[in-house]
């Protein structure tokens, strides 16, 4: 696996809503109703993460969730960060029954 490029982070990023690029990573913030629903997020996120054995650096403070994806083998952005961010915003897409 290697870095994408800064012309393929940019392509990717514009489908990714509220995620920017940040060195090395990319980063968004999260805003939930409470805490529950914070956890509830990041509880399924942590199923995807372990899915693409991809695991995201994030912190948590009440209805908060900061995420930073970066692919430490190849030092940059990944089309594994690409995906898991992609992972998490499905999360949040309403459900249709």
């Amino acid at each position: 696996m290697s870095s994408l490029s800064d012309k393929q982070i940019n392509l990717q990023l514009e489908d990714l809503a509220g995620w920017e690029r940040d060195g090395n990573s990319i980063v968004k913030s999260y805003h939930f109703a409470d805490f529950i629903e914070a956890m509830s997020f990041m509880n399924q996120a942590a199923f995807h993460a372990e899915a693409l054995e991809h695991h995201p650096e994030w912190q948590n403070t009440y209805n908060v969730v900061n995420v930073r994806l970066t692919t430490h083998d190849t030092g940059g952005i990944s089309s594994l960060d690409i995906r898991l961010a992609k992972r998490m915003e499905h999360i949040l897409q309403p459900k249709h029954f």
